[in-house]
């Protein structure tokens, strides 16, 4: 959600204690805290939460810079230099000693008391406006007459609204900050650092590598984190990475090869052979050694040097000085031992390894480990991901002679890198496969790798001409190609929607239809059948035919190559046809194929659509939980793109100041990519978003702009806004023309959910017992799907029509139930609508959130749970740092939010989940 704060793994009570202490802050109260730990402990990042946190204070922040640590006061200035507009109204002295520390003004060092006095004094001048918080990082290497200063005001804050958090790393020198509160951070628990580690590895690791990792880096986050953000999983899993992932590794990397340099070569080597071998397994190690000539005794001075211990498991004394120590080497050397680990490797036992090793060792073209290279990867598909498979097959066509060999091995491991979202290294293979001369059955295979290397990469029109061509070109040669070339250029149409150069489904349509079956069709023959009927002759005539084709996805394997295609667009058709379990069963395999397999490339398209579908069920908790993992998925790839998903979420949540400015932001990022799907979707959701604030010429116009009868998915949803809208803004004419196309479709659809949402929108235009008819029809049908979304909009829909025509009681059961059900999703603003109807049959209710339970700040829903939890107001206090009066305070909050009289009702206002760190 955006917004919220950074979610730490591990961190939760830290992350309380912090929050206590913003809290504090914001109630007038000073605090100070000092964070110690080792470098790369979390001390960073618990500062970025902090910042986070404080979004009512003014933040202020610095950091010691190595560099700098010779200039005096530059930690200083880096902390109070946007303050100085504040400094004219301190007494001269003070003032004098700041412009001199600044230089601003000539003069030798300033008085030490003076100056102290000044900082004090500017940020309490600061903070008499505004809560202030200042956070400093790396004090350890601040220069120290500002180290000097910032401890003395700590130890001298005044009362008042005023919070530092200093973050010093442990040294070798003299202790800072003494004396001060501080909180000492210790690596993370077993079971937070394996889910730290999990959700950064883009694939599964070898339970071995795991553990082994775990036990090295003691729990340290950014040892876990440097070691898997730069590294596949088959680097990982294999060894052999020799990349210098960050600074960490770069402190390390000297620290460690001055402890190796003194060493007896043959120690070098047993080092460097442990290093080679990830899994720990001593047995092998001195298997390998036997091979290279290396003796027991050299295990002795290894230990010694404290790099390592030789005992029931090989274990170095942290992750990252085995990767130094393999960094160092000569590439002779590696190979060497490379070679010795590969040949000591049960081939029965454990291939793949021996296989990764073997190829590391070479120097040259070699068949026999290229070949063991490619069974590999068949078996790294399914228990490593297509990240790892890609790895093998790169390797085995790296080692590869023959040219016709080479060329497959290359376009499958393209294929593998395009599934793990490499599209870069995806591209620059297939240029490779395409300087050699190759067979006809491999440049079609080739072409059409380009085209879907392009539609991945988001270059819709250069992949929708690539693959247009690519089926024209083989239609009679391999027509099994062509249509997978065909399919693949009905995602790039349907992607670029009404913003494509000409029609671009219906050329899609009329080419699929020039070209005959191929022999055996399958699931992907009846879907594609079906979308060119759809796009030539329109919904009566392909519905049944597009319901066949879904169905043929629900059951039977899914290979990821399916899911990052087929299954998607069958996904969409699904929501196209009003088929809430087609939809959301399409939707849960994508996504449960996609995280099976580790495939980066499909991942977050998967959680979007995942996360769409639960918002029509009116499942917002689980579509934020899918949002955040798709954000941090993109985030981990370095992909920076909006998320229609988020918008669509927020819309319907109601709350504008939030939901805004995602929907301008996707709006723009759709448009640059030129993703009219994308775009439909944006403008339905601020259709959605406006028709529940009740602005409905809005809404008109942002339906106007989504609707397309001839579209999927979103653009057809939008028809039923517009008829909302059309109605509610005195626009008759475009609700009947729009309702006109929305029956049509739903008529051709026929399910309860197409045919609920259509009599709900026709009561709309409808007037006495048709209307009433329509209603109770629409709500009767919604009631057998799963669409609570859609239910409970309709329900309102009836509630007001019937209290308009006087029927008080009767609006009362409708706008009742969907007030329940609208505030218990957070779909705050139809909630609110439905509150104000409530309250004009003269019932009395009270105001929910603007968005549910999720409007709830992150202190207040932790009170929230604790009180959920029986606990009291005093224990509370205790837990959160707060005092009993301003946890009762926050809790009459809570209560008015929620809607809730006492502490028994808190539990069913809560989402699922934990509850936030902070």
């Amino acid at each position: 959600m955006s917004g919220t704060a950074p979610r730490l793994v591990g961190r939760r009570a830290e992350c309380e204690r912090l929050s206590g202490l913003v809290a504090a802050a914001e109630a007038g109260r000073s605090q100070v805290l000092v964070l110690r730990g080792e470098a790369g402990i979390g001390r960073t990042a618990l500062l970025a939460f902090v910042a986070e946190r404080a979004g009512g204070c003014r933040v202020r922040r610095a950091a010691g810079v190595e560099s700098e640590r010779e200039l005096a006061f530059a930690g200083l200035h880096q902390l109070c230099g946007p303050l100085l507009d504040r400094g004219d109204a301190l007494p001269p002295p003070q003032r004098e000693a700041l412009h001199t520390a600044f230089g601003l003004r000539p003069g030798g060092a300033p008085d030490r008391f003076v100056l102290g006095l000044a900082v004090l004094s500017l940020l309490a001048a600061v903070a008499a406006e505004r809560p202030l918080v200042c956070l400093v990082d790396d004090v350890q290497e601040m220069d120290r007459p500002s180290a000097r200063t910032l401890e003395f005001v700590c130890r001298r804050l005044p009362t008042g609204p005023v919070a530092v958090v200093l973050a010093v790393r442990d040294t070798d020198e003299e202790p800072r900050l003494t004396g001060l509160p501080s909180l000492r951070l210790r690596g993370l628990a077993d079971g937070d650092a394996a889910a730290l580690l999990h959700s950064t590895a883009t694939g599964r690791l070898d339970p071995r590598v795991r553990d082994r990792i775990l036990v090295e880096s003691r729990g340290n986050p950014l040892a876990l984190l440097e070691l898997s953000r730069g590294l596949s999983p088959t680097e990982l899993a294999f060894g052999g990475a020799t990349a210098v992932t960050g600074p960490l590794d770069r402190r390390l990397e000297g620290e460690v090869l001055r402890q190796v340099a003194p060493l007896p070569e043959p120690t070098r080597r047993l080092l460097l052979t442990a290093a080679a071998e990830p899994t720990g397994d001593l047995a092998l190690l001195w298997r390998a050694a036997g091979r290279l000539g290396i003796g027991p005794g050299a295990a002795g001075a290894a230990e010694a040097s404290g790099l390592v211990t030789l005992h029931h498991r090989v274990r170095f004394r942290h992750p990252l000085a085995r990767s130094a120590v393999y960094r160092s080497a000569a590439p002779a050397q590696r190979r060497a031992v490379h070679r010795a680990l590969g040949e000591a490797t049960d081939p029965e036992a454990d291939p793949d390894r021996r296989a990764w090793h073997l190829s590391r060792a070479a120097t040259g073209p070699d068949e026999d480990v290229a070949a063991q290279l490619e069974r590999s990867a068949g078996r790294a598909l399914t228990s490593g991901g297509p990240a790892a498979a890609a790895a093998f097959l790169e390797k085995a066509a790296q080692l590869t002679a023959d040219p016709v060999r080479r060329t497959r091995r290359g376009l499958q491991a393209a294929r593998a890198k395009v599934a793990a979202g490499a599209f870069d290294d995806a591209a620059a293979l297939v240029v490779g496969v395409g300087e050699q001369p190759l067979p006809e059955a491999e440049r079609g295979r080739a072409e059409l790798l380009r085209g879907r290397i392009s539609l991945a990469a988001d270059r819709t029109d250069e992949a929708l001409s690539q693959l247009l061509a690519v089926a024209r070109r083989w239609a009679t040669l391999d027509p099994r190609l062509a249509r997978d070339a065909h399919l693949d250029a009905f995602r790039a149409a349907v992607s670029r929607g009404r913003t494509a150069a000409g029609p671009a489904t219906r050329r899609v349509a009329e080419a699929v239809r020039g070209t005959p079956l191929p022999a055996g069709p399958g699931r992907e023959d009846a879907l594609l059948e079906g979308l060119a009927v759809l796009f030539t002759d329109g919904d009566p005539a392909a519905a049944p035919l597009l319901q066949r084709a879904v169905r043929g996805f629900l059951t039977g394997e899914l290979p990821v190559d399916e899911a990052a295609g087929p299954v998607r667009l069958a996904a969409v058709t699904a929501a196209s046809l009003w088929d809430p379990t087609g939809w959301d069963a399409l939707t849960r395999r994508h996504l449960a194929a996609a995280r099976e397999a580790g495939a980066l490339g499909v991942l977050p398209s998967a959680l979007e659509a995942r996360a769409l579908a639960r918002v029509c069920a009116g499942d917002l908790a689980g579509a934020a939980s899918l949002v955040a993992e798709a954000r941090s998925v993109t985030e981990g790839a370095g992909i920076a793109r909006a998320s229609s998903a988020e918008a669509g979420l927020l819309a319907v949540r109601g709350d504008p100041d939030q939901a805004e400015p995602v929907l301008r932001s996707c709006l723009a990022d759709a448009l640059a990519h030129g993703e009219g799907h994308a775009v439909s979707t944006v403008q339905w959701a601020r259709a959605v978003l406006a028709n529940g604030l009740g602005r409905y010429g809005d809404a008109r116009r942002a339906a106007e702009a989504a609707a397309d009868p001839g579209g999927l998915g979103p653009s057809r949803w939008a028809l039923a806004e517009l008829v909302e809208a059309g109605v509610r803004s005195g626009d008759p004419r475009a609700a009947a023309a729009a309702f006109e196309s929305l029956a049509a479709a739903t008529r051709a659809s026929g399910t309860e959910w197409a045919l609920g949402v259509a009599a709900g929108r026709q009561a709309l235009l409808s007037r006495g017992e048709d209307a009433d008819a329509l209603y109770r029809e629409a709500v009767d049908r919604l009631t057998r799907t799963p669409v609570q979304l859609e239910l409970a909009r309709t329900r309102l829909l009836h509630g007001e029509w019937l209290r308009r025509e006087g029927r008080r009681v009767d609006a009362r059961v409708q706008l009742r139930a969907a007030h329940e059900a609208l505030s218990a999703m957070g779909a705050g603003a139809f909630a609110e609508r439905a509150r104000q109807e409530l309250l004009a049959t003269g019932e009395s209710v009270r105001a929910r959130s603007a968005t549910g339970p999720w409007r709830l700040t992150g202190q207040e829903e932790r009170i929230a749970r604790l009180a959920a939890a029986g606990l009291t107001n005093r224990e509370i206090g205790t837990a959160v740092h707060l005092s009993r009066r301003t946890v009762e305070w926050h809790l009459r909050k809570v209560f008015e939010k929620l809607g809730v009289t006492d502490r028994r009702q808190l539990r069913r206002h809560l989402p699922e989940g934990p509850p936030p760190p902070g």
